[in-house]
């Protein structure tokens, strides 16, 4: 009897200890991982800063789909992109404070979106070039998981975009950006 409670007690700190360190609310210390969507695929590591900052380094190729009245054709591009992006998630101790997941930052957060397209090279169907640009975005955006090591990411915002090269004598546009990923933490 003795043997059977102090194997519960020790089961018990166990399971307890995972579950306090897990809803501890803040940020983890640092995420590697692959995220893919609609419109890329991107490798990415996310490390604190702060107890609710972190900042978002991710290296990957982004699609693009074009078209119009000069071509028939509807052609695709994958350009290479640089993104670093500064997060602050502004809800992640009121989710450990009702007992929600925040696991893998699982929380709402907005973010700055610093993104360079370089003109290194391009995968096309078509004959195109890329035009080098930087972007700046504020964005807002919610990151969820679905099991242990697999999430998703949504998010929305409208920034600038300036071009390297002059493009239809114009050097800047406004630049939205809403994205739609599934990712997998290592």
């Amino acid at each position: 009897m003795k043997l059977s409670k102090i194997i519960t007690f020790i089961f018990m700190l166990l399971l307890g200890t995972k579950g306090i360190s897990q809803q501890k609310g803040t940020i983890e210390k640092s995420i590697f991982g692959v995220q893919t969507g609609f419109l890329g695929f991107w490798i990415n590591n996310e490390f604190r800063l702060f107890s609710n900052l972190s900042v978002k380094s991710e290296l990957g190729l982004d699609v693009g789909i074009f078209g119009g009245s000069s071509s028939d054709k509807i052609g695709t591009i994958l350009a290479p992109v640089l993104t670093f992006e500064p997060r602050y998630y502004y809800n992640i101790q009121k989710r450990a404070v009702n007992n929600n997941v925040t696991r893998n930052n699982s929380a709402n957060f907005i973010a700055l979106n610093l993104k360079y397209q370089p003109d290194l090279f391009v995968i096309s169907n078509n004959n195109v070039d890329a035009i080098s640009n930087i972007s700046i975005i504020p964005k807002w955006c919610i990151r969820r998981n679905l099991g242990n090591n697999f999430h998703y990411e949504t998010g929305f915002g409208i920034g600038y975009r300036y071009f390297l090269e002059k493009v239809n004598s114009e050097n800047s546009e406004i630049a939205v950006d809403l994205h739609l990923r599934i990712g997998y933490n290592f």
